[in-house]
């Protein structure tokens, strides 16, 4: 059994512990609030936007019209995405595109529970999947947002195309866009096939589970659920106002995806100080029992001595 002395310090030291995993709960927390409203006035005007998208091409000569003068050319200058039917979840085949783009989503710091774990099993799940598919590592193209994910890809094997792990602690929209058209830029130009996201989704301050989806091409029968097309009155023009809309749903897309992770990371550091914070709170108490216990048991002791008559 440990001393009394020893009990004495392990509690002071956990008492010492249960301060700083009190205060990291208390600024995550506050971290996880602004955060919550940077993504809450945000995500439904993004939705929004890209449920208007769909309601435009769900009509057939709409969708021709974008595949025939949108299709390709200079992202910054108007022209965009060729826009294909597919899955969020589907994975590319190499005999179909050549070279794909991860866009990964983690934090740059630890102590916030499975969060980078699982997004890092999710990330080697789809790097398995790719090499099932025919691709070398030298068809992939990484871009790392957080410190984490970037050292897994590397370990992994892969080479990263740009660390983008600044991002990961200030999520500005600006930042964001400028990601989104250099990856639009590539996909335009046919250096990238397919572009896919894997990060974090804030569900709730309890669950931030891990979505893996395609960024470009764009799933369109994916944007909206409604079954029946929205009569929309545009002006001036539908393909100038798709000129505008598209690269408008990218770079919001790219960017609430920052803000989803960033939120999802300090909901999950909020959940793992306060389980911290309470496993101290119940070691002290345990500590402090065997610590009463002992000293119990030395007081008794030296009562019997005294009652013996075993005094010097």
């Amino acid at each position: 059994m440990s001393s009394l002395k020893e009990i004495k310090t392990r509690i002071n030291s956990v008492k010492s512990t249960l301060k700083i995993t009190s205060a990291m709960k208390m600024v995550a927390a506050a971290k996880l609030h602004k955060a919550q409203n940077t993504i809450g006035g945000k995500l439904p005007y993004e939705q929004q936007l890209r449920r208007t998208l769909a309601g435009m091409l769900q009509d057939d000569d709409m969708q021709k019209a974008i595949h025939d003068e949108l299709g390709l050319g200079d992202s910054r200058s108007g022209s965009l995405v060729s826009l294909r039917d597919v899955h969020v979840d589907e994975y590319p085949s190499k005999e179909t595109v050549s070279r794909v783009a991860l866009v990964l989503f983690s934090s740059n710091s630890s102590l916030c529970g499975a969060f980078n774990a699982n997004v890092i099993r999710e990330f080697h799940h789809t790097y398995e999947a790719l090499q099932e598919r025919g691709y070398e590592p030298e068809d992939i193209d990484v871009y790392a947002i957080g410190r984490k994910i970037a050292d897994a890809a590397v370990k992994s094997g892969l080479t990263l195309t740009e660390d983008l792990s600044a991002m990961a602690d200030k999520p500005l929209y600006d930042d964001a866009a400028d990601l989104a058209m250099t990856l639009v830029d590539r996909f335009v130009s046919g250096e990238v096939g397919q572009i896919i996201l894997i990060y974090s989704h804030f569900a709730t301050a309890a669950s931030q589970p891990v979505v893996r989806e395609n960024y470009l091409p764009m799933a369109m029968h994916d944007l909206d659920t409604t079954s029946e097309p929205v009569d929309y009155i545009l002006e001036p023009d539908p393909l100038e106002l798709a000129r505008e809309l598209l690269p408008m749903v990218l770079r919001l897309k790219l960017y609430t995806v920052l803000l989803d992770a960033n939120a999802a990371e300090h909901a999950a550091r909020t959940i793992a100080m306060q389980i911290a914070s309470d496993n101290a709170r119940n070691l002290i108490a345990e500590l402090t029992l065997a610590y009463n216990k002992g000293r119990q048991q030395e007081i008794t002791a030296e009562i019997l001595d005294l009652v013996g008559g075993n005094v010097l």
